[in-house]
């Protein structure tokens, strides 16, 4: 029963951490796509026909 407990301990915390960071980054991560296709639609703009 010991060992059990021992590896839940050893594996169940980090899965919990790396599902809080993975959970909190995501909002994060879709800004910065939202910010990148912005971003590409201004550079787009600029661009200089010949």
């Amino acid at each position: 029963m010991e060992e059990l407990i021992a590896q839940v301990a050893n594996v169940g915390f980090p899965i919990v951490v790396s599902i809080y960071l993975l959970v909190r980054i995501e909002s994060k991560m879709e800004s910065l796509t939202v910010s990148i296709h912005e971003l590409s639609k201004v550079i787009e703009g600029l661009k200089v026909p010949k």
